[in-house]
């Protein structure tokens, strides 16, 4: 069955005037109101830091008046992230820029808030995990440093087993479509990863499950599968990959397991078919991410990345901290991370339930 749900963008193109040179931007004009706007910026201020200061209302609006070559974020919906919040939202994130989320110790109520944002996505994935019992994930800058993190933890946890097996463990390779988000190609290069591509075709514009099982050896870290290509929207078919890769390892002797890249589907699937198995059901999906800035209806700058249960994490890329007041674990590619969007997130979860965000995603897509 050919599960596709999310519809193609309306692009529109805001056409702006393109300034002479550079330098001719912000010179003295008598089309502002304010007399601090009709204030003369050096030249030299564009390539350099500016020898004298200057009043706040001017920077204030010379920059503000620059800002105004940008596109209205609202009529951007090719980059598929949110443009648009309530208000109340908007507060609470303008209440929370300057708290930095790293530092548990000092912001421990923002701490629980994204705790539970992983547990209810865990939840929302059918993780195996007790009423009581805690998720294992993290918020992420996007789904980019979400898919970073679970390629990380596929790769160390090949490399442990083939190395207690006394093995070569220097040419893993990850498995995926042709039709893969450029974030899959920038962890195979920063992390030294082969890619191999499942090649797409006319009438088949995802990757082929029979294919991908044809590429996979015992050097192959995983196998990720998407749900929602950036493409055309469609979701693969993950329950066909689980289960003929379960045949493959049966024979082989191996344990490959599979990732899902439910960066746009994520917040989709679990609302529109809740029957459709593609996450945490399936015993080989070993981790997931999503984009919360997408249909999590985030601001952009929110990802996150859960995995099935502890042991698919391994704790040497755990790194325990004590120099901001006490011990913590973190496990990010940066450190210092603003607040607002995991509040933010939290905001939409709470606020929007099940019952609205089903609602909201039956109007958009039917």
């Amino acid at each position: 069955m050919n599960f596709s749900v999310l519809k193609s963008a309306t692009y529109s193109t805001a056409v702006v005037p393109k300034p002479a040179s550079q330098s001719d931007l912000f010179l003295h004009s008598n089309n502002h109101p304010s007399r601090h706007a009709r204030a003369f910026l050096p030249r030299c201020s564009f390539n350099e830091m500016p020898q004298k200061s200057m009043a706040k209302k001017t920077a204030y609006e010379k920059i503000r008046e620059e800002l105004k070559l940008d596109a209205k974020p609202k009529m951007n919906l090719a980059s598929f992230v949110t443009t648009s919040m309530e208000e109340e939202c908007n507060i609470l994130m303008m209440e929370s820029f300057n708290k930095n989320y790293v530092n548990m110790d000092e912001y421990p109520a923002t701490t629980q808030l994204h705790n539970r944002c992983v547990n209810m996505i865990a939840r929302l994935f059918n993780a195996e995990i007790g009423e009581n019992e805690n998720a294992i994930g993290t918020g992420t800058v996007g789904s980019s440093e979400a898919i970073m993190l679970a390629g990380l933890a596929f790769k160390k946890k090949w490399q442990n087993k083939l190395k207690a097996q006394g093995k070569p463990y220097h040419k893993p390779n990850i498995v995926t479509g042709a039709n893969v988000q450029v974030c899959w190609e920038k962890f195979a290069m920063y992390f030294d990863v082969e890619l191999r591509k499942v090649d797409v075709g006319e009438g088949y514009y995802v990757m082929d499950p029979a294919k991908a099982i044809e590429m996979v050896d015992e050097n192959t870290i995983c196998v990720a599968a998407i749900l929602g290509s950036t493409y055309n929207g469609e979701f693969e078919d993950v329950k066909l990959l689980n289960d003929l890769l379960l045949q493959q390892n049966k024979k082989n002797g191996w344990d490959t397991p599979i990732h899902v890249d439910a960066a746009s589907g994520g917040f989709v699937a679990p609302f529109l078919y809740p029957e459709l198995e593609w996450d945490f059901r399936l015993p080989l999906v070993k981790s997931i991410n999503v984009s919360g800035h997408k249909y999590g209806l985030v601001y952009a700058g929110i990802g996150w990345v859960i995995w099935r249960s502890q042991e698919d994490l391994p704790q040497e890329l755990i790194f325990n901290i004590n120099y901001l007041g006490a011990d913590q674990p973190t496990f990010t590619l940066n450190f210092s991370k603003g607040s607002s969007q995991i509040i933010a997130q939290y905001y939409q979860l709470v606020h929007l339930g099940r019952e609205i965000f089903l609602s909201l995603t039956i109007e958009k897509y039917f």
